[in-house]
């Protein structure tokens, strides 16, 4: 059995969680309260972050290194697409998730709304969370243009790229940062992902001091 050191909301976490749940590779969850710098965790990741795998007689990190890991070692069912050119627009997708909407999006919104309480980090900067605010319209339009013009973020087929995006989207969902309303386009792709088996652990989270919003696990919002 596989163990994941992970936190609830993280999208990286998140992002390995359905990749898992996909393949049905069982594991073991193991909660990390990652910025206390625990010895023996910083012992599996230097860095002192999460996600961390361990499994296979192996120790990984970094959510993309653990996703096509698993993808090689657990092929069915296949998340990554046949073909070069169909690969790099994934990797490309994923990385847009990842770096761009992460920077710009996530850190801002729930690191101030949510990391900082839970880590005695102190208040929330506004400015922060408006520029978050903001910069999320943007990657929400582009996903629309993406999703006009193909079935899936990165083609005709689910992929991991789906699956990035979900994450980071799942974890602003909680905190009520997603207007679900000005983009139907992202909401109907949103409503598909969500729906699968492979997400059902994500929308069972409970964080505490903070309550899920009604709509977070109705699958028809």
């Amino acid at each position: 059995m596989y163990r994941l050191y992970h936190a609830p909301l993280s999208p990286y976490c998140r992002k390995v969680r359905l990749v898992l749940a996909e393949k049905r590779i069982e594991v073991e969850l193991i909660e990390e309260r990652y910025w206390e710098g625990r010895k023996d965790f910083l012992a599996l990741n230097p860095l002192g972050r999460v996600p961390v795998l361990r499994g296979d007689g192996i120790t990984l990190s970094e959510s993309q290194a653990i996703c096509e890991y698993l993808e090689e070692r657990h092929a069915e069912p296949p998340l990554l697409p046949q073909g070069a050119a169909q690969r790099a627009e994934m990797r490309r997708i994923v990385f847009w998730f990842d770096d761009s909407f992460y920077r710009e999006v996530t850190a801002r919104l729930l690191h101030e709304r949510v990391n900082k309480k839970v880590m005695g980090q102190g208040y929330p900067d506004s400015a922060a969370v408006k520029a978050g605010a903001q910069r999320i319209k943007f990657h929400l339009t582009y996903m629309t243009w993406l999703l006009d013009r193909r079935r899936w973020l990165a083609g005709e087929q689910m992929t991991l790229a789906d699956f990035t995006a979900a994450a980071h989207l799942s974890s602003l969902d909680y905190i009520r940062d997603v207007d679900w309303t000005r983009f139907p386009v992202v909401k109907d792709w949103y409503a598909k992902i969500k729906s699968r088996p492979a997400f059902r652990s994500l929308l069972a989270d409970q964080i505490p001091g903070f309550p899920q919003p009604e709509h977070y696990a109705n699958l028809d919002f």
